[in-house]
């Protein structure tokens, strides 16, 4: 395994975590509730009076804001090293985990591990490890 010195950004992931915390703590504060994007996004099929704002704004934020950096820096080069068909499974097998396990990576992960949640501890090894098998899987054995 080798470290591609050329893109590792530790400062700019510092700033980015620090960023998640600061703006979940300031979403628990202002609704008292997790921000978690599956469970955002979840609520938006289950209509309660009052909800749907603050979801719809919550989620058009996470448009906005790659918007605004394409504006201000233009676009920016990602390289995907799969076809539509393996992005399309990929995503509905992403899906479908979210459901079975009761919540995303940014709930479990970011929100109640902080809270000691010894179910999002189970819940986030999981979703890391079958990551980590799978990209292993895809780039050492399958090619």
């Amino acid at each position: 395994m080798t470290i591609d010195w050329i893109h590792f950004t530790p400062g700019m992931s510092l700033l980015g975590g620090v960023l998640i915390g600061i703006s979940s703590a300031l979403f628990i504060l202002a609704n008292g509730r997790i921000a978690g994007i599956s469970g955002i996004l979840g609520g938006l099929l289950r209509r309660r009076p009052g909800d749907m704002p603050w979801r719809v704004a919550f989620l058009l934020g996470l448009v906005a804001a790659p918007a605004a950096i394409f504006a201000l820096t233009g676009p920016l080069t990602a390289t995907i090293e799969a076809n539509t068909e393996v992005l399309v499974i990929a995503g509905l097998l992403v899906g479908i985990g979210t459901r079975y396990g009761a919540g995303c990576t940014s709930g479990h992960g970011v929100w109640c591990l902080s809270r000691l949640s010894p179910r999002s501890l189970v819940a986030t090894l999981a979703f890391m490890g079958a990551g980590m098998a799978i990209v292993f899987v895809m780039r050492h054995l399958l090619t």
